[in-house]
């Protein structure tokens, strides 16, 4: 029962503080990029790196980033498990794919160019 009232409340005090410090981080990159404008570019652009990748460890110092870091685990593991075609498959594939969408395409042009036609016939622009 208490572990249910906790999940209702949401995210904690910290939790949300936590969250906002990757948001000022992040902003505060930002805003640190266009004050060293003046300065050289890679300055600039390596303030604003180093306050991504500090955003993130703060980040994942959450529960969303502990989710999200689990869910990336996940993911990784699926795509292990994934069978690959082969090149050969890959190639019959595509050739299939592409001898049907040229069949659809003469198909079509020559639906329209006898649609067209008999428009014109009903119109008597021609025929």
């Amino acid at each position: 029962m208490n572990a249910n009232a906790n999940a209702e409340t949401g995210p904690g005090v910290l939790e949300i503080a936590k969250l906002a410090l990757t948001v000022a981080i992040l902003i505060g990159g930002i805003g640190a990029f266009y004050v060293y404008e003046e300065q050289s570019l890679l300055l600039s652009v390596s303030v604003v790196l180093a306050s991504v990748a500090m955003a993130i460890v703060v980040f994942m110092q959450t529960e969303r980033g502990r989710t999200l870091w689990k869910f990336i685990q996940g993911a990784r593991i699926e795509i292990r498990k994934v069978i690959w075609p082969t090149r050969t498959e890959a190639l019959q594939t595509t050739l299939t794919v592409f001898v049907f969408v040229l069949i659809l395409a003469i198909f079509f042009w020559i639906l329209d160019k006898g649609l067209l036609w008999g428009t014109k016939v009903l119109t008597g622009q021609g025929g």
